[in-house]
């Protein structure tokens, strides 16, 4: 071996080790008040870590950007923060399969298409960070069976003279484009233009999120079998639109108070087919629940309440709607060019059924009528006579299709979970007792008569 080597050799593992001994010695508020370590820095240090060890950065400002093509963990100490650098690449590309990063906050300042994450490799976990950007969060592109988790992403505000930005000006808080398999739990996003986007991306599991102030909650783009569940939306746009996708599962999710825009919906479906949609709550929207050409899905005890359509169908068919609830909603459904749904056993606030057999479910049937939708749609000037006399009484009036109406053949009488309806016995018994009153008041009224007349 050349003495050259044997230098290299000796002289490289001491140079590590101070430079460790040095980060984990240093004062951190003096590094933040002095200066940040640079990007050559922090990757030196990433590439001196064996494949599969842990790399611990110790409290402190760092720069990007940083490149992980290998197995390795980087997890802060204290309050860790990468701060991008320049506008020509992420803060964070990982190519790497098996990459954990944990407890770092990363900050994209740059207004260009480079995300705070770009992850291209596989099985990475990203656990307890925190994202300030000013273009997309995390972006997942080509792989798959990652894990993100309890983390925040948030669109960091530009200087106060330009704070006013449109959402079509921002970008998406977690941005999934053919990756498959992954699961998104627990996160925290806001302010973004999609807080969670999937396009052509399978199978991936988006649970117990919360996410607000952003365009569309989340938005599943042509995905199969997708699963949506546990996720808390509120002063969106729309909390989730789903739009091409095949066997998704919609379920446990709660949108509420999506109805600051024209277009704002709780749950909008658009080419949904053979989808779950189950035990969702839509309140305090401009519409609960828009489903436009979407066919054969079920909707099973999803609460409808307090919006200002609680459904609305276009051109959706041989959909089936069981043990639904629609409560507080000022047009409590609306349908139009929608046949051959399956409605039974929903319950409408706003309906008044007749059940003479006692059995919870009303003899006569609810049919939507869509002569207020078919109107507006063509005239969108008439919704400023919406509910006034003259209106309802064109309403009443119009019957033209009436087989064609999606129509609810048994209501329930009383929403589910609170007190049933009488039984058929119970009824029965108050006719007797209505009819033995007027028998006895028969009575009382003849004999009066008698004895006034003598």
């Amino acid at each position: 071996m050349s003495s050259k080597l044997k230098l290299r050799h000796i002289f490289l593992p001491i140079v590590s080790l101070i430079y460790f001994c040095l980060l984990w010695t240093w004062n951190p508020h003096s590094v933040r008040s002095a200066h940040s370590f640079s990007s050559s820095e922090l990757q030196a240090l990433i590439n001196l870590t064996p494949e599969g060890d842990t790399l611990i950065l110790p409290e402190g400002s760092y720069l990007g950007p940083i490149f992980l093509d290998k197995p390795i963990s980087i997890e802060g100490k204290g309050a860790v923060e990468i701060i991008g650098e320049g506008e020509k690449s992420p803060v964070i590309q990982i190519v790497a399969d098996k990459v954990t990063l944990r407890n770092l906050k990363i900050s994209q300042p740059s207004g260009t298409d480079n995300s705070a994450v770009l992850i291209t490799g596989n099985k990475a976990l990203l656990d307890t960070m925190t994202i300030d950007t000013r273009s997309y969060g995390i972006v997942l592109r080509d792989g798959g069976q990652h894990e993100i988790s309890n983390t925040t992403i948030q669109w960091e505000p530009p200087s106060i003279a330009q704070q006013k930005i449109n959402l079509s000006d921002k970008r998406n808080g977690i941005d999934l484009f053919n990756s498959h398999d992954n699961r998104i739990h627990n996160n925290r996003i806001s302010q973004m233009n999609d807080g969670i986007y999937l396009e052509s991306s399978n199978r991936n599991i988006v649970e117990n999120n919360k996410i607000d102030h952003s365009r569309y909650g989340i938005h599943c783009m042509y995905t199969n079998e997708t699963m949506v569940r546990g996720n808390y939306g509120e002063f969106n746009v729309t909390g989730a639109m789903v739009m091409g996708v095949r066997d998704a599962e919609v379920t446990g999710n709660t949108f509420v108070k999506q109805s600051e825009n024209v277009n704002s919906q709780g749950l909008l479906l658009f080419d949904v087919q053979t989808s779950r949609i189950k035990n969702n709550k839509v309140e305090d929207n401009r519409v609960g629940l828009y489903i436009e050409q979407s066919h054969k899905n079920e909707f099973v005890h999803n609460e409808v309440n307090q919006n200002f359509v609680g459904i609305q169908f276009l051109e959706s068919n041989q959909n089936h709607f069981m043990n639904n609830q629609f409560v507080g909603n000022v047009i409590p459904a609306e349908a139009n060019e929608s046949s051959n749904n399956e409605f039974e056993r929903n319950y409408w606030d706003e309906f008044h059924g007749i059940d003479i057999d006692g059995d919870g479910l009303s003899d006569i049937s609810y049919p939507m009528n869509p002569f207020f939708q078919r109107l507006t749609s063509s005239t969108p000037a008439f919704q400023l006579f919406f509910q006034s006399p003259g209106m309802q009484f064109l309403e009443g009036m119009y019957s033209a299709g009436r087989e064609e109406w999606s129509t609810d053949m048994a209501p329930l009488m009383n929403p589910e979970g609170l007190e049933p309806a009488p039984t058929k016995h119970a009824n029965e018994q108050k006719v007797w007792i209505l009819g033995l009153l007027l028998f006895l008041s028969s009575i009382t009224t003849i004999t009066f008569l008698g004895v006034k007349r003598t």
